[in-house]
């Protein structure tokens, strides 16, 4: 039964920018009777005098965060069984346990979109976060080549499957175990998803939410590194050398990443780190820079209207189109800060490889091939990206861009994609030590490299 679009909502996020997004995402999806509270103190009031039929919460807030709030209204009679989403950055699976135990209805991690936030408030209202149920793939099989669904997003980082795709539509190359399929998504929360429940036979993926969907017994494996470098920070056009020290600017703003689980993340933590400030997320601990998560193409037009934010942290071409077009400044290339450092990965099923190791194997090998396809001619791969990364025009891409993006020093590379477990091992302890994010994985269970071998001739 639809939900009826005239219920009223009572949103808690204590972040302006993020309050004005959900107003936007929400009306999207048409729900408009919204009623606003900056923290989960506040929002715990606004419950009260205004009845609401859902709550969606932040997580990290001041004074009471999410879980407090969540918390707080399944202690009493009137409210225990109010529907409540937590739409958060906390999109590790450790949080969204934590909010399924604690009572939640349902969990969006940022960013996400209209469709996302509707999909939640159905299952909220349909009797929320213990609905959720795994798909049960059924793969179609032509000529011997079984169908290999491939999901990605619109970053410079996934050119390895776009260049393959290319290859096998012009002829170039033709599968003799798989028929390959390419899926768009938005952003990272319908990959995550997709693998997660088994919808996506294979996706290009950041590395942290690959290790943590592993972490908590999703059955995928890494067979592949989807590339190396490629991100970039950028910072706010509104920094002044003048007055401003890099501390003294930074401190007290925001700074945008595309994910929770990401190097972005951990990177553009390092770096504040380095100059003396204290990074994270609202909540118990002090910090002096906050991190937001957003799309990454929204990232520039935030940061051109709002001054609080100082930075954003992006995969490319997003980063190089916001330089060019005067909104930010080069901070630094990734590389600068770790050199060949991985971001991206190529996670599969661990279903499909029992099932189609031949498959695998081809689509491994193709992938490092065509790696070399690319390094080998960055002006024409530079045009299939536009193709493949903007294919209705809404980005405004263009060849010059990219052959651009392509020759930054230490620019992003798809050579050398063999899964070093030494490079994932240094991202997860950073993660979990330093930022107390995600948990501590049997890389050598995780990593299928037996494929990588065989196409290195290891």
């Amino acid at each position: 039964m639809a939900v009826d679009p005239n219920i009223k909502i009572v949103v808690a996020d204590d972040s302006g920018t993020m309050r004005m997004m959900f107003k936007q995402i929400l009306a999207k999806a048409g729900y408009t009777n919204l009623v606003m509270a900056v923290n989960g103190a506040d929002g715990l009031e606004k419950v009260k005098a205004e009845k609401p039929d859902l709550v969606v919460s932040d997580w990290n807030m001041p004074q009471m965060d999410g879980l407090e709030f969540l918390t707080a209204l399944r202690a009493t009679d009137e409210f225990k069984d109010l529907p409540f989403i937590m739409a958060t950055a906390q999109s590790d699976k450790g949080q969204q346990l934590s909010i399924k135990e604690a009572g939640g209805s349902g969990h969006v991690p940022k960013p996400f979109d209209a469709d996302q936030i509707g999909r939640a408030i159905d299952q909220a209202f349909a009797g929320g976060m213990e609905n959720a149920m795994t798909v049960k793939k059924t793969r179609s099989i032509i000529g011997g080549r079984v169908e290999l669904n491939v999901s990605h997003i619109q970053i410079t980082d996934h050119l390895a499957l776009g260049a393959l795709k290319h290859r096998i539509e012009t002829g170039d190359v033709e599968p003799e175990h798989f028929d390959l399929t390419t899926s768009l998504t938005g952003g990272w929360n319908p990959i995550q998803e997709g693998l997660e429940n088994g919808e996506l036979d294979c996706a290009f993926v950041l590395a942290p939410i690959a290790m943590d969907l592993f972490a908590y017994c999703s059955p995928i494996k890494l067979v592949l590194f989807a590339h190396k470098n490629g991100s970039t920070f950028v910072r706010s056009r509104h920094y002044d050398p003048r007055f401003d020290s890099l501390q003294s600017f930074y401190k007290y703003k925001v700074i945008d990443i595309p994910h929770k689980m990401s190097v972005h993340h951990m990177l553009a933590h390092k770096f504040l780190k380095e100059l003396g400030l204290k990074p994270g997320v609202p909540g118990k601990k002090a910090i002096n820079v906050r991190f937001e998560v957003v799309p990454p193409i929204k990232m520039p037009d935030i940061m051109k209207e709002n001054e609080d934010v100082a930075g954003f942290m992006v995969a490319e071409p997003v980063a190089t189109k916001a330089i060019v077009n005067n909104i930010g400044d080069l901070e630094f290339y990734s590389a600068s800060h770790w050199d060949n450092h991985p971001c991206c990965v190529v996670a599969m099923q661990e279903d499909f490889i029992q099932k189609h190791p031949e498959a695998a194997q081809e689509f491994v090998s193709l992938l490092i091939e065509t790696g070399e396809y690319i390094e080998n001619d960055k002006a024409r791969a530079a045009k299939i990206a536009v193709n493949f990364l903007d294919p209705e025009g809404k980005m405004g891409l263009n060849p010059n861009v990219l052959t651009n993006v392509f020759s930054q020093p230490q620019a992003i590379r798809w050579d050398g994609l063999y899964p070093e477990a030494q490079d994932l091992d240094k991202i997860q302890k950073y993660m979990h030590d330093v930022m107390e994010i995600g948990k501590i994985i049997d890389l050598e269970k995780f990593i299928e490299n037996s494929f990588a071998n065989q196409a290195y001739n290891i």
